[in-house]
């Protein structure tokens, strides 16, 4: 592993260095651990998140190595770089027509895609659902079990290389036209209500305390989240702008299903 990725970082450094065959061969097995989830963008170690930069640069760089093409599927026509995944019967994935993987991205065991869209480099772990029109973008990392309900949109990010990938972790339930970008986390369990849109610089509020508590880029485990918005002053005068607002939990003690409709009825969260 340590020799594809100096070859890689060497190609970073010098484009130059992608006309020969050793370098090229390198990019295109980094691409392949990807796509059978042997390595992954971004891992957890002990208790943080770490983002290995060198396999995205691998990724970056693969795209120069390609060559358009035409890909014809029936009455479809489509003019890409990017082969796309076909082993789904072997490895017990569930696609449902027109369900759309990029090869270079990894869905384990047990997952279920409906008409949807996963990009290169993403991580899909077992028996997540990836739902209608929902898509899953470059390098974002998917946990176990996750519910990614209608138009769900998970962010990508290749550049710049340092930053960090949305990380959705396990058990997670996201609303329909949910919105998570820019590299934000969720942790374990976390229900977010439709419409919710998490960006970087989104204020992430937990207001079942008698003070306020303000997060940004990650919301903390079994939140229950819905959209919200805050009075800020401008030059033309007040105006509400869209935040976050953490309004309950779900428990810890109970079935994750059962806690999870207990969390949406309790708090009338639409999905």
């Amino acid at each position: 592993m340590q020799d594809l990725k100096k070859l890689i970082e060497d190609a970073w450094e010098d484009r130059n260095l992608l006309r020969y065959n050793e370098y090229i061969n390198a990019i295109e097995t980094v691409i392949e651990k990807l796509d059978k989830g042997k390595i992954r963008v971004a891992e957890l170690i002990g208790t943080r998140w770490h983002t290995n930069d060198w396999i995205k640069k691998a990724v970056i760089l693969y795209f120069p190595t390609r060559q358009m093409e035409e890909i014809s599927v029936g009455p479809f026509v489509f003019h890409d770089k990017m082969k796309l995944k076909t082993d789904y019967k072997k490895t017990g994935v569930r696609v449902v027509p027109h369900a759309i993987a990029r090869y270079g991205a990894y869905l384990a065991s047990g997952v279920i895609m409906m008409p949807s869209d996963v990009n290169i480099g993403a991580y899909v772990d077992e028996g997540t659902m990836v739902d209608t029109w929902a898509t899953v973008g470059s390098c974002a990392q998917i946990g176990k079990h996750v519910h990614l309900s209608g138009g769900v949109g998970i962010g990508g990010v290749l550049e710049p290389v340092q930053a960090a990938p949305v990380i959705i972790e396990d058990n997670c339930f996201l609303g329909s036209r949910a919105s998570v970008v820019e590299g934000v986390h969720l942790e374990t369990e976390v229900v977010l209500g439709a419409n919710v849109v998490l960006t970087a610089s989104t204020k992430i509020i937990d207001v079942t305390h008698e003070k306020p508590i303000e997060y940004k880029g990650h919301v903390p485990a079994r939140s229950v989240v819905i959209p919200g918005s805050y009075t800020k002053k401008f030059p033309a005068g007040e105006y509400q702008v869209p935040c976050a607002l953490i309004i309950g939990k779900r428990k810890e003690s109970t079935d994750k299903k059962t806690s999870l409709n207990d969390a949406l009825r309790e708090n009338n969260v639409s999905v």
